[in-house]
């Protein structure tokens, strides 16, 4: 039997860099190679449940720019946690490095360069990544989930391969219409996420409420914190509406399902799953999202007609408008899912796999 190629997989410590960089792993592990995971705390609170992998866990820190002492501490820090990270690579040796964005895979990717180990980056945004802007220059190839990338210079375009969205595999072969039951009620599914669950919980209900008395007729399904499940509760319970309420899930299927229209953040893997499975969405991004990313994303989905946009401070204005136009007129959710059928990710991995094989023929 051929001795496994090891991979390294260097993730962020946000959900937008660690399902991504899982999916991956998952995908390699069950080839040719002997896949292993590093990350930082922050992290590690996502890959606790990966128990087929090894786990390494690194230090890590943003570079902090708000007064002398943290710029002094964050720049010795990150050479620290470079240092951590050569001692570690020196013992572990991986074949290829994949640094899936994010400052936490910064110091692996550097200490792979050192050592002269072949490494890519990954960007699924549609804004190249602050680790990644700074990390292009010395990488082997940048894979990227759209050619419409903003932020590489022309002269790193050669880097480029664009790969298409790292997401589940059960979501890229997820057939809706199997188990979807067909009703004259609008399925509204509304996901949170880490960053988001407290804020739409807050805001979204009186805006359904102010549907039901206007006759458009709603099943919401939210995604909430535990410590807010019986307030929901109480609020739909009095306005009669129908409803369900969830916490943290690592199968969205079960509620994709059951959707017609979803209310979402608008992270990459978020926003590619919903196209995946041919779920109309509306983006609200994150204001505070780093290079207002989430704002580039929602706004390519909308410009490509796969997704509604609305900023988190026009939420109270302008959402009751989208709802009724869209409850009124069905035929846009059923537009906007034509559209998503073209934009699959079906050959992600296919992708990935042809160009790896590029490179392992190139060694032979």
């Amino acid at each position: 039997m051929n001795k496994k190629i090891k991979v390294m997989i260097a993730i962020g410590g946000t959900g937008g860099h660690v399902f991504p960089g899982c999916c991956l792993a998952d995908h390699l592990d069950k080839k040719i190679y002997d896949t292993e995971l590093v990350s930082d705390k922050r992290g590690l609170k996502f890959l606790k449940n990966y128990k087929n992998f090894k786990i390494h866990l690194l230090p890590s820190t943003p570079l902090k720019k708000n007064g002398l002492f943290s710029i002094f501490f964050s720049i010795f820090f990150i050479h620290y946690s470079v240092i951590r990270a050569l001692i570690f690579l020196i013992f572990r040796r991986p074949s290829i490095i994949f640094g899936m964005g994010g400052y936490a895979s910064f110091p692996i990717c550097i200490a792979a360069k050192i050592l002269r180990i072949k490494f890519f980056v990954y960007e699924n945004n549609l804004i190249l990544g602050k680790a990644n802007k700074f990390l292009l220059p010395l990488a082997d190839k940048i894979f990227v989930s759209s050619k419409e990338l903003e932020g590489i210079s022309k002269k790193y375009e050669s880097k480029i391969i664009v790969l298409g969205n790292i997401i589940k595999k059960r979501i890229i072969n997820f057939d809706k219409n199997k188990d979807n039951i067909k009703n004259e009620n609008l399925n509204i599914l509304v996901l949170g996420g880490s960053q988001a669950a407290e804020i739409f919980a807050n805001i979204l209900p009186n805006i359904f409420r102010n549907c039901s008395e206007k006759g458009i007729c709603l099943n919401v399904i939210q995604h909430c914190l535990p410590h807010q499940n019986e307030l929901l509760r109480s609020f739909y319970k009095k306005t009669n509406i129908n409803f369900e309420i969830f916490n943290f899930s690592n199968n969205l299927t079960e509620y994709f399902s059951k959707a017609d229209l979803a209310i979402t953040r608008s992270g990459s893997s978020m926003l590619a799953e919903l196209k995946n499975c041919c779920i109309p969405f509306i983006s609200i991004p994150l204001p505070t999202s780093a290079d207002n990313h989430q704002f580039k994303n929602a706004n390519y989905y909308k410009s490509k007609k796969m997704g509604f946009l609305i900023e988190e401070k026009d939420l109270k204005a302008n959402l009751f408008t989208l709802i009724k136009e869209i409850y009124e007129n069905n035929s846009l959710l059923e537009k906007i899912k034509i559209v998503q059928r073209q934009h699959s990710d079906k050959n992600v991995y296919k992708n990935m796999d042809n160009y790896l094989k590029k490179i392992n023929d190139e060694k032979n």
